[in-house]
């Protein structure tokens, strides 16, 4: 089983430290991800990420939750949370750490409805991988969402990659694929996982959200290029 930041998370909470997780995109190589982020209080989180949270209501489905420092969060404030998580590892660090409500599966085969909010946070557009694929990813949560619910999803805007000195921006007209559907290679000891993730402007998020029949509106804005959007249904 290839799962890197499972892995991770497992061995940070079983030993209190765990080395960092390799990344390398089709962009980028050398960087790392401290697993430390995955178990972060609530002051230590990004701007973003506590507005997000500030920002929820009712029942709250946690997507793609890792070790789960932010239905921990909400499950403290006396929130009905569900943390929902793809990876064996990381789900059983959740059941350790306290969260009461989890569930190992991925977002498209969990059916459950009735949902107030809709939590994807940490990049959570990246859970589509690809432009289709996050349209297929907006159509399923709006089944489980309640009709006067809220996603809150947040992304960056990856263009200043491709940013020259001069201001303008360099694009590979051979390459007809969205530049923000992104090759990702992560290593953790003997662990390897390869995926597509995606990164998308709040445009184009919107112009997705509009063909799944969601309105869009962006309520937080990060220091890098990031951003904070509430999709609601139209």
């Amino acid at each position: 089983m290839n799962d890197p930041i499972g892995q991770a998370i497992a061995d940070f909470i079983n030993t209190g430290e765990a080395s960092d997780i390799m990344v390398n995109t089709n962009y980028t190589e050398g960087e790392t991800l401290p697993p430390s982020v995955f178990f972060r209080k609530e002051k230590k989180l990004p701007l973003i990420e506590k507005i997000a949270l500030n920002e929820c209501r009712g029942k709250v489905l946690d997507v793609g939750a890792a070790a789960g420092c932010h239905a921990l969060i909400l499950q403290k404030k006396g929130f009905e949370v569900i943390a929902l998580e793809k990876s064996i590892l990381a789900t059983e660090v959740m059941k350790k750490r306290g969260i009461k409500n989890v569930v190992c599966i991925d977002i498209l085969d969990f059916d459950k409805q009735g949902f107030d909010t809709i939590l994807v946070l940490m990049n959570g557009t990246g859970i589509g991988q690809t432009l289709e694929g996050l349209l297929k990813l907006l159509l399923h949560l709006k089944k489980i969402l309640n009709t006067n619910g809220q996603i809150l999803i947040d992304s960056s805007d990856i263009r200043y990659l491709f940013e020259e000195e001069d201001g303008s921006v360099w694009i590979d007209i051979a390459n007809s694929t969205y530049p923000g559907e992104m090759e990702y290679e992560l290593t953790y000891k003997n662990h390897i996982s390869r995926f597509k993730w995606l990164f998308v402007d709040f445009e184009t998020l919107a112009d997705v959200a509009r063909k799944a029949g969601l309105k869009t509106k962006c309520i937080a804005e990060g220091e890098h290029f990031d951003y904070l959007a509430q999709l609601t249904i139209g």
